[in-house]
């Protein structure tokens, strides 16, 4: 049984006081650190040389705190409202400053995107390698305390608990270092009341951990990124990658502003058929290929994290469709051979596919009590089914027999049915909302799982292949070759820009089941440095998914469908759906190097991918409010959405010598009313000396 101990600094005293050797720590990724314990322990670690700590995680968040005196005045107020007490984490201080002290070292398997490029440290303390792989490296890192937050659950049988967000990786991670010879370690829980009770097999006993920590100072607020604007480029993206989705399939999508779009487009999809029809053609898209119907069967979630926007689809009654923990039932399903309802039937059907057998053996009838085939307090006892009082002949293959237990001894509808299998979440503060507030049976529907289950294929095979057919599994990627290989995760300089997570396992994944599809999606430019650059690229030094494992790659200006064809017939593809500012560029460069005949053009069709009619064709449906710049909310408030706008074309103009030399003109003879409240929220109320004074005036010229 667990030592259950009340004090955060006590619960070091204990860590320290088994471990007395070097200390290597295994946390969780995201919101399933126990952010006050971790940072106690830093603190001890960091005062005395003596001893030395090694963290191994991943996703170590902070809060938001601005690159600059004006985005560090906006942010304040913004953070306090939304972010709360959510405590940094003191390690994720030193590292970004330079600081960390010699006995301490993180490496980590994925970074906050963009926060550690240039950080030398950071960059050398990255771990490349797949989501699947990471509790192995763990166990080869020597990991000997495990620490994580979980929820609790207060019951009459006493208190449930529960990993939560984060069983993706605990209980592989234990395993292995249970397997490892002599190897000791601990396994600590942390309570943070905050986090939602998700039960399945994110649920734990107390025994589970070594110690728990009931300190009421280890619950907190938890990260809460808000929901950022979804643009027309977002949604072009969102509604080509909608029509890939397939009537009751398998759905992966991740965070941010491409996964809201490609939610919203379904929920358009789904709600609005005729316009998202309307839509998809005025984007130039055909109906070969695409899926444009609605949702009569319902969808699946299979992914690893689990967003807002898979929640938004659940509650929009599009993940809806059930899986079963059985591979043989699964089949009979996907079949047709059987449906929810129960029925005599069912158990015919069971029977022919020999997973019950007749006479009903002990396994058997707990097979069907679990699946809700048969009801409640149904017991075999001496061979026959008993039920209140009354006994049944437990065998199938006498007609009367059978007619008896569909009488009285079956339940009505299939029980253990699951939408959403996840492997941790992350998402804005109405999304953890939501997920305590879920009824109980809804709640049940949603299954936070390990990620060697959620991943790959290996291990239950038959039944993952069974649950997840007609997936699309969606991810983002920065860049994609002309060959059509991707860059999710670094630069061509070997600096780690997030980490390759799961990307690679499911793209290998959506090759290996029968009928899947992987779709990367890609914005076809960014901004750099005030310049356009095209996000499709003749040729790249760095890859995270391999040319040969290229399948659907999606922007805003179509769908490349790769899986199978020639290298030509690749690079034509991911022509077409390119940005035409870059076209020539590219094709000049498939020509010189032999990958397009020399007197190949690209039809005239494909040559008008630019941002301004994109934006103009969307335009309807965005002010009509089917696509809504937030399509789920946001937790920024009007006035700080307008003073966001204003911030980012200062940044654009800071970005361009000519286009800030006009904004500051412009400002200098603007006469426009600037709210008060504005002027003071970003520190610019009481403006003097030259810098404050030309910022003021840059800021009103971008009004």
């Amino acid at each position: 049984m667990p030592v259950f101990i009340d004090s955060l600094e006590t619960a070091v005293d204990a860590v320290l006081a088994r471990l007395p050797g070097d200390i290597v720590l295994g946390t969780p990724l995201g919101i399933g650190k126990p952010n006050p314990l971790l940072n106690a322990l830093y603190r001890r670690i960091k005062a005395d040389p003596s001893r030395r700590l090694k963290i191994i995680t991943a996703l170590s968040l902070q809060k938001p705190a601005g690159h600059s005196d004006i985005e560090r005045h906006f942010l304040a107020p913004f953070v306090e409202r939304v972010f709360g007490d959510y405590p940094d984490l003191d390690y994720v201080n030193d590292l970004r400053a330079g600081a960390l002290p010699p006995n301490v070292e993180v490496l980590e398997f994925f970074l906050k995107t963009g926060d550690y490029l240039g950080n030398a440290a950071a960059q050398q303390g990255h771990i490349s390698t797949n989501y699947t792989f990471v509790a192995r490296d763990m166990a080869l890192h020597g990991v000997n305390l495990l620490a994580q937050a979980v929820a609790v659950c207060e019951g009459e049988a006493g208190p449930r608990y529960s990993l939560s967000s984060n069983p993706d990786l605990t209980f592989e991670v234990k395993e292995r270092l249970a397997a490892l010879p002599g190897h000791a370690f601990l396994t600590v829980g942390a309570i943070n009341r905050e986090l939602p009770f998700m039960p399945n097999h994110a649920e734990v006993g107390a025994d589970f951990f070594d110690l728990v920590v009931t300190d009421p100072a280890a619950s907190h607020r938890l990260f809460a990124p808000p929901n950022m604007k979804v643009t027309p480029q977002d949604y072009a993206i969102g509604l080509h990658a909608a029509s890939l989705v397939r009537d009751g399939g398998t759905l992966q999508i991740g965070i941010g502003a491409l996964g809201d779009a490609i939610a919203q487009a379904l929920i358009v999809r789904e709600r609005h058929n005729g316009e998202f029809r309307a839509l998809l053609a005025a984007l130039g898209a055909g109906e070969a290929g695409r899926e444009l119907g609605r949702f009569a069967d319902g969808l699946y979630g299979c992914s690893e994290m689990f967003v807002n926007g898979l929640m938004r689809l659940i509650d929009a009654g599009i993940v809806r469709r059930r899986v079963y923990d059985d591979a043989v039932l699964q089949g009979l399903l996907d079949g047709g051979r059987i449906g929810e309802a129960v029925s005599a039937d069912t158990l015919v059907a069971l029977r022919q596919a020999g997973r019950i057998g007749s006479p009903l053996s002990a396994a058997d009838v707990d097979f069907l009590l679990r699946l809700g085939i048969l009801r409640a307090g149904v017991r075999l006892e001496s061979g026959e089914l008993v039920f209140d009082g009354r006994r049944y002949a437990a065998v199938l293959d006498d007609p009367a027999a059978l007619a008896a237990i569909g009488s009285g001894l079956l339940g009505e509808r299939l029980a253990g049915g699951v939408v959403l299998h996840g492997g941790f979440f992350l998402g804005p503060a109405d999304f953890y909302r939501r997920l305590h507030a879920l009824p109980a049976e809804q709640r049940a529907a949603i299954d936070m799982h390990r990620i060697d289950f959620i991943n790959q294929l290996d291990g239950d095979t038959a039944l993952k292949r069974a649950q997840r057919r007609r997936a699309s599994f969606m991810n983002t990627t920065m860049m994609v070759t002309l060959l059509g290989a991707a860059v999710s995760d670094a630069l061509e300089d070997g600096q780690v820009v997030s980490g390759v997570g799961g990307q690679y396992n499911f793209v290998a994944m959506a090759h290996a089941l029968p009928d899947a599809r992987s779709v990367l999606l890609l914005r076809a430019t960014r901004e750099a440095a005030g310049e356009v650059r095209s996000n499709i690229l003749w040729k790249y030094g760095h890859a995270t998914i391999p040319r040969h494992l290229r399948d659907i790659v999606v922007t805003e200006y179509g769908v490349a469908d790769l899986r199978g064809q020639p290298d030509g017939e690749v690079v034509k593809r991911l022509l077409a759906v390119a940005d035409s500012r870059f076209q020539d560029e590219l094709i000049v460069a498939a020509k010189v190097n032999g990958k397009l005949d020399a007197d190949w053009s690209l039809p005239e069709q494909h040559r008008h991918n630019l941002p301004g009619r994109l934006a103009d064709t969307l335009a309807p449906a965005q002010a009509a409010g089917l696509l809504p710049d937030y399509p789920f909310g946001t937790d920024f408030t009007a006035d700080e959405l307008a003073l966001i706008d204003v911030m980012q074309r200062m940044r654009a103009a800071a970005d361009s010598p000519l286009e800030l030399a006009r904004s500051a003109l412009k400002g200098l003879f603007a006469d426009k009313p600037v709210p008060p409240a504005w002027l003071e929220r970003l520190g610019l109320d009481e403006a003097d000396g030259l810098k404050a004074l030309l910022l003021r005036r840059l800021f009103i010229g971008n009004l």
